[in-house]
């Protein structure tokens, strides 16, 4: 896409600038010119013209005498000699002494350049500027100093551009942006049917995973002119401003149309209205005004809008119903097929060598967006510079996994001989109950070298297949796992650290969302006892029950953590010399492979 700049400059840029120059052109330019009338003459001379009584006014200063002639048509200057004689002598001849003499050459020099020229520079350019923003702006009062003014910036159809062939692992998403752009070219097909595009269609997704990109491609593949804005560049301090800029936007749009408008982060000014009364809120105002523009009485008129956003649920209703944003294109996290296109797609940026498996890339980067995914081979490819290769390897890729999961490895960081041993039976307290459970996902790598995130270890799974359902049985082996690194503390050490700080969140917060969300409770069946706001931005649980059902579901919540936790330290008991093997293997190596555990465990 190539980006087609306006000038933004206001009106007071312009009259500053022409202020400044006649400022220096009367403090040095002027000057210099009037200097030029005075005439430079020898002692000799001066004295022979006071002689004669040849001299009007003069000025005896302390480096230079200045000095007329009888007429006062002319002004002379000369040097300053020892000369007891010469206030008597211009005395005698009749010559007026004076503190000043004019060093103005013509009166009509002096009006010229200092009235005339400044109030004719300052009327023409007032009147070019003038009419240039009336012309853009219709005249509006708002658009003075550019305040009101849209500030949206335009792009034409690039060759070196986005394409939607640049974009992978959001087949369904490109399938519904390339019908618009397919209408944009060719619309007579559509209208002999009597069919007619969406005026609005709103990307929603998490954080990451390619909403901006996609409408990005839209630009790359549509031969129409493309607006592209920020929902937050709306908000003005001054009330109306916002709304003005929506007018001024779609003026240009429907100018140009047809076009394609795209507002990323349309919450910023899209958010449900309150119901208070009265006010002059400048976010309402703002949205007011866009609910008009996208409801006018001329109907299709070739203005399509893309929007995106990761808070769809705060958005106005008015805003999402039919008739404005008609349509509603979900920009989810990749499964492992989109995973492993995606990590093709940025691999051919990056030098690589010839047998990188994709395919298990994109397993161990279960849960990872499109920006990761980039981070990831972007840090392959870093590593692979810091180690002077000149390409980037599959162990390369493997690793920067670690690096954006849980940091980098940190060089300073020493344990002591307990605290590496307390590690290395924590983790292999999680890997031996993870690979004795039958729906557990197999074991990919486990290391106890300490990372910038905190981490003193972790264990990695790797599923084989891609999950969109999750079992009870899953889930409970889920929260098995999570707690067998406390559980080969206790049975070792009969000993507990604050090394399973991490694994406590995560295993409560998976109890209580079988409880609470997904039905799976002994006493509440399927009853939701929790509600899920932002869900593409974290996702901020509250509960929605009595105070007394809240206490039933903490007990719950502790018996189903509890219950685990008791069967992942019957499994550690059961394969204790197991445990003891691995765990001295990986306090020996530090770091050990899925492989070498297998091997190890089934030997």
């Amino acid at each position: 896409m190539n980006e087609i700049n306006k000038p933004k400059k206001p009106l007071i840029f312009y009259y500053g600038i022409v202020l400044i120059f006649l400022m220096l052109f009367n403090l040095m330019i002027l000057p210099a010119i009037t200097e030029r009338a005075i005439k430079e003459v020898d002692y000799g001379t001066f004295m022979t013209m006071s002689e004669e009584g040849d001299i009007g006014s003069v000025q005896i200063q302390s480096n230079q005498i200045l000095f007329t002639d009888k007429e006062e048509k002319a002004i002379y200057k000369t040097g300053v000699i020892n000369d007891p004689n010469l206030v008597e002598r211009l005395h005698r001849s009749g010559a007026k002494f004076t503190s000043e003499i004019s060093r103005e050459s013509s009166p009509i020099l002096s009006l010229l350049f200092s009235w005339i020229l400044p109030i004719a520079i300052f009327y023409l350019l007032g009147s070019m500027l003038s009419k240039k923003m009336m012309d853009k702006a219709g005249g509006a009062n708002s658009m003075m100093f550019g305040m009101g003014k849209s500030n949206a910036r335009v792009y034409v159809k690039s060759s070196e551009g986005i394409h939607f062939s640049d974009v992978a692992g959001e087949d369904e998403a490109k399938d519904n942006l390339t019908e618009i752009v397919d209408y944009l070219h060719d619309p007579d097909k559509y209208k002999d049917i009597g069919a007619s595009m969406p005026k609005g269609i709103l990307l929603v997704g998490p954080p990451g995973t390619g909403k901006t990109m996609l409408a990005k491609a839209v630009a790359g593949e549509a031969n129409v002119p493309f607006f592209s804005m920020s929902g937050s560049e709306f908000v003005e301090m001054f009330v109306g401003m916002g709304a003005s800029k929506v007018r001024d936007l779609f003026k240009q749009a429907k100018e140009k149309a047809p076009c394609i408008v795209f507002i990323d982060e349309i919450d910023a000014i899209g958010k449900k209205r309150d119901g208070n009364i009265g006010g002059n809120d400048e976010r309402e105002q703002t949205l007011n005004q866009l609910l008009t523009e996208m409801d006018g009485f001329e109907g299709n008129n070739g203005v399509i809008i893309l929007a995106a956003t990761n808070r769809p649920e705060s958005l106005d209703p008015a805003l999402t119903r039919p008739g404005r944003f008609d349509r509603r294109v979900p920009v989810e996290l990749p499964d492992l097929k989109g995973r492993e296109e995606i990590l093709r797609v940025h691999a051919k940026k990056i030098k690589i060598s010839g047998d990188i498996d994709f395919t298990q890339i994109a397993r161990m980067a279960s849960g990872a967006s499109g920006a990761e995914l980039a981070n990831i081979v972007n840090e392959a490819a870093l590593k692979a510079v810091r180690e002077g290769r000149a390409y980037a390897t599959q162990t390369d890729l493997e690793e920067s996994i670690e690096v954006v999961i849980a940091g980098y490895q940190k060089k300073n960081a020493i344990l002591t001989e307990k605290e590496k041993r307390t590690v290395a039976y924590h983790e292999i307290g999680h890997a031996l109950v993870a690979a004795k459970q039958t729906n557990s996902a197999p074991v990919q790598k486990i290391t106890i070298i300490p990372r910038t995130s905190g981490a003193l270890g972790y264990t990695m799974q790797v599923e084989q297949d891609n999950h969109y359902l999750m079992t009870k049985t899953e889930l409970e082996n889920q929260i098995a796992t999570l707690t067998g690194g406390r559980a080969a503390e206790e049975i070792v050490f009969s000993e507990i650290s604050t090394g399973a700080l991490n694994d406590i969140e995560r295993a409560t917060k998976l109890a209580r969302s079988m409880v609470t969300r997904y039905g799976m409770s002994r006493d509440f069946d399927m009853v939701a006892m929790e509600n899920v706001q932002n869900k593409y931005l974290g996702g901020d649980a509250s509960l929605d029950c009595s105070e007394e059902t809240q206490t039933k579901i903490d007990s719950e919540v502790v018996e189903i953590v509890k219950r685990q936790h008791e069967k992942a330290a019957s499994i550690l008991m059961e394969n204790r010399e197991k445990l003891d093997e691995l765990a001295k293997y990986l306090y020996d190596k530090e770091t050990i492979t899925g492989e070498e555990f297998m091997t190890i465990l089934n030997s």
